[in-house]
C-alpha cells in the first residue's frame, strides 16, 4: 500500500502544484544569491563592501589614514600653454604642484603645550604645494604625494583657481607681482633674454591667509592688509599663474617693508 503522503505528492504533480507544499504547508523558500563581487578588487566583510587598497604594488589592510598634520594628495597633471600655442606640463617648469587632497590628519599636537595645532586643509579640497615637497607614493595604481600642512601654499574649492576661490594657507600671503621696467633712467633698454631668470620681488597683496598659529592655538595678526605695496626677500616667493596673471605666495616673515603708493 502506498503510503498517504506519497499520495499527495502524486497528485500534486499531476495538479501541476509544487510538491514542496505537500509537506511544508508552502513553497519551499531559497536563501537570496549574493549580489557581491567576487572580483579581486573587492571584499565583503560584515555585509559592507571594501575595496582592496595597494600601497607602491603591495596590497595593504585598508584605506591609507594620515596621522597627525600629513595630508594625502592626489596630483594632477596641469597644462599651460607657451606664446607659440605648445602645450607643456607645469611640471616642466619651476612651478608649485597642484592635486585634491584625498585625506588628511588630524593635526599635531605642540610639543610644549599640547595644543592641537589643526589641519588647515579636508578631503576634497584643492592645494598647492611645493614642487619638491611630500613624498611620492603610488596608492590604488594612482600617483599621490604625502606632505604636511605647512606645505600647503594655498588651497580652494571649485575646478580651477580663481582669485574668488583660492585662500592662502596659514602665513602666507598671495601678492600680484610688478614687472620691473626694461628701461633704465638714463633710457637704456635692457635686454628681454637678460631679465628673463629676474624674479621680481614686489607687488600688491591681493589675499592674506590667517596668520601662523601659536602655541595656543590662536592665529597671529597679518602685518600687511588687501592693497598694501611690499617687498619681500629676493627668491623667497612661490610663483604662481591665476587667472593668467603672475603672483607669488611669500610668507609674512619674508615681507621686508610696505611701499608708499
Amino acid at each position: 500500500m502506498i503510503p498517504s503522503k506519497y499520495l499527495a505528492v502524486f497528485a500534486a504533480i499531476s495538479a501541476g502544484i509544487d510538491p514542496s507544499i505537500a509537506f511544508t504547508g508552502g513553497p519551499v523558500r531559497h536563501p537570496p544569491v549574493s549580489k557581491t563581487p567576487t572580483s579581486a578588487t573587492a571584499v565583503a566583510e560584515g555585509g559592507t563592501l571594501h575595496r582592496e587598497c595597494t600601497l607602491d604594488g603591495k596590497r595593504i589592510r585598508g584605506p591609507i589614514t594620515p596621522l597627525g598634520n600629513f595630508v594625502l594628495v592626489r596630483t594632477r597633471d596641469t597644462l599651460d600653454a607657451t606664446d607659440g600655442g605648445i602645450l607643456l606640463p607645469d611640471q616642466s617648469k619651476e612651478r608649485p604642484t597642484e592635486g585634491e587632497v584625498v585625506a588628511a590628519g588630524p593635526g599635531k599636537l605642540h610639543p610644549h603645550t599640547g595644543v592641537r595645532i589643526t589641519n588647515p586643509v579636508t578631503a576634497g579640497d584643492s592645494v598647492l604645494f611645493g614642487k619638491f615637497d611630500g613624498h611620492d607614493m603610488n596608492y590604488n595604481d594612482e600617483a599621490v604625494t604625502m606632505i604636511r600642512d605647512d606645505d600647503v601654499l594655498l588651497y580652494y574649492r571649485g575646478v580651477k583657481m580663481t582669485l574668488e576661490n583660492v585662500r592662502p594657507c596659514r602665513d602666507y600671503v598671495l601678492v600680484e607681482l610688478i614687472r620691473s621696467k626694461t628701461e633704465t633712467a638714463s633710457g637704456i633698454v635692457v635686454a628681454g633674454s637678460v631679465m628673463a631668470d629676474y624674479q621680481p620681488c614686489e607687488g600688491t597683496v591681493v589675499k592674506v591667509g590667517e596668520g601662523r598659529m601659536t602655541s595656543k592655538g590662536e592665529f597671529s595678526k597679518s602685518p600687511v592688509r588687501v592693497g598694501d605695496r611690499v617687498k619681500f626677500k629676493d627668491y623667497a616667493g612661490n610663483g604662481v599663474k591665476i587667472e593668467g596673471v603672475e603672483h607669488s605666495l611669500v610668507r609674512m616673515v619674508d615681507i621686508l617693508c610696505g611701499l608708499d603708493a
